[in-house]
């Protein structure tokens, strides 16, 4: 059969394989197929030793979570690849996100594996388990090929890297001083954190639109509204964040009376988050209005809704003690302080004085006009900035980076201290290793909103473990480019997200 005539839709193929199934062994293989080499030409040719048909299903480009840079080919490039071996009967690229569905529609003979995925509990995903039950439930038998196991991202990583030549060099020097290993087992570590976070509830509400002009009687932008978004930002996202990493995660932070917008901050917060919500009377909870042009998600004009004047004095100190006495019971206290009230005076003395280990953000936006600067505090064990806030700082546009680094560093007592200067990567400064340059892995920028709080959480977490600070900076460039692929604060950046884009980084 010509190639074009083995590639059909998926509907299709579960037709073809209702009427072959009664008179053919139908053999059923799946999975992404990215780069096709000799070890996927000896899994498929096993896999049709094994029945009359050969039918491959193809998982689609939006379902391919192997790192932002994949797939390298398309997937009608990788189905018309298959498609070419004479071993495949048919091809279809699947509709789902795994193959249990298409085990259901194909109800195949044999459901065949690559010899890597032998043993189901040693995929992290679970998804193979899954697989495997409803295999037995259709009444295939599951089967695996036996061969020297090839990895298509080895091969893409040097051959067909989309990186630039700088960061793939970059990239071949750290895989000599760090396995991947290396990487997943602080992963693993984190799990063992227990994380009290503090700070500042922002509502994202995203407002698409097409723009129609400027009025013709006066000079305003007229805009026609679309759609809207509602996201959990803030303190929210980044407890969020840390939900998938650590093994406890309690939230601390105010929400205002006004707006009813409590059940949905609840709704929003991942289930392993437990909150505790002080109530701002009187007062709205922070939301920031963006009005989006609809097909660039440039961003025409922000609308803040806030009264950031801090809980009342008699409030603020309930809310402080409730902290207080937690605070002891936590090996990690993440401060994400926006500046708008949530994090007091006292709140930052008390932090200072009784957190295991602190980290802390202080971020500068509209809202806080540039009043808001790490200078507040006066302990921290790890900071993260954007370069725009730490020469806040120093009041400083142009002059060299490193020195206000070390010196905010040193005034705070740090043990490290991480800038982030978004298409230029990372710099991370320890007493003990000076400072380590990291480059940005982003390929596709989406929405830089919460990137950096992305940044922050995960690699607060490395940074208490005392993790080396190429390690810090890494993880945190790895989780801020999944996270500027992003609109807004739409989903969290999870553990197994970050695990497979390492994956496709260092193999």
């Amino acid at each position: 059969m010509h190639t074009r005539g083995k590639i059909v839709s998926l509907d299709e193929l579960a037709s073809i394989a209702s009427q072959l199934r009664p008179e053919k062994r139908i053999v059923l293989a799946h999975g992404c197929f990215d780069l096709l080499h000799i070890g996927h030409i000896r899994y498929l040719r096993q896999a049709r030793a094994m029945g009359d048909a050969l039918f491959v299903t193809i998982s689609p480009d939006r379902f391919v979570d192997k790192g932002p840079h994949r797939p390298a080919f398309d997937q009608n490039l990788r189905a018309e690849a298959i498609a070419s071996l004479d071993c495949v009967d048919y091809v279809a690229v699947n509709d789902f996100p795994t193959a249990v569905e298409t085990l259901r529609l194909i109800r195949p003979h044999v459901y065949c594996k690559g010899s890597d995925f032998t043993d189901a509990k040693s995929d992290p995903t679970g998804k193979l388990q899954i697989e495997e039950q409803v295999a037995h439930e259709v009444g295939a038998e599951m089967a695996f090929s036996k061969d020297v196991v090839f990895s298509s991202s080895n091969l893409i990583n040097r051959f067909l890297s989309t990186f630039p030549e700088e960061l793939q060099q970059y990239l071949h020097v750290f895989r000599r001083r760090y396995s991947e290993a290396d990487l997943l087992k602080t992963l693993d570590d984190m799990q063992g954190l227990r994380v009290l976070v503090v700070g500042d509830t922002i509502l994202d509400d995203y407002h698409y639109c097409s723009v129609l002009g400027t009025s013709s009687k006066e000079p305003v932008l007229a805009l026609k509204h679309g759609s809207s978004d509602l996201f959990a930002g803030g303190v929210l996202a980044v407890a969020n964040h840390l939900s998938s990493y650590a093994g406890d995660v309690r939230l601390f932070t105010v929400v205002g009376e006004l707006g009813g917008r409590e059940g949905f901050i609840r709704e929003s917060l991942a289930p392993q988050v437990r909150p505790y919500l002080a109530l701002h009377k009187g007062a709205p909870t922070i939301e920031k209005r963006r009005y989006i042009e609809g097909y660039t998600l440039n961003k025409l004009i922000e609308v803040y809704h806030m009264d950031d004047s801090g809980l009342p004095d008699d409030d603020d100190a309930a809310f402080v003690a409730a902290v207080a006495a937690e605070v002891a019971d936590y090996d990690v206290v993440i401060a994400a302080d926006f500046g708008h009230g949530t994090i007091s005076p006292a709140m930052r003395r008390m932090l200072e004085e009784k957190a295991k280990f602190l980290a802390v953000n202080t971020q500068a936006n509209a809202g806080n006009r540039g009043f808001h600067t790490i200078s507040r505090y006066g302990r921290a064990d790890y900071v993260s900035l954007a370069e725009p806030e730490m020469r806040l700082e120093d009041r400083d546009l142009s002059g060299p980076l490193m020195p206000m680094m070390e010196a905010a560093a040193d005034r705070l007592n740090c043990r490290a201290l991480a800038v982030t200067r978004g298409k230029k990567g990372c710099i991370v400064f320890t007493p003990d290793n000076r400072f380590v340059e990291i480059p940005a892995f982003a390929q596709k920028v989406v929405d830089r909103v919460g990137s950096g709080d992305a940044f922050f959480a995960i690699s607060a977490l490395a940074a208490s473990l005392n993790m080396p600070s190429e390690l810090v900076g890494l993880l945190g460039n790895v989780v801020g480019a999944l996270a500027v692929g992003v609109i807004g604060n739409k989903k969290a950046i999870d553990r197994m997200s970050t695990q497979k884009f390492l994956t496709s980084l260092l193999k």
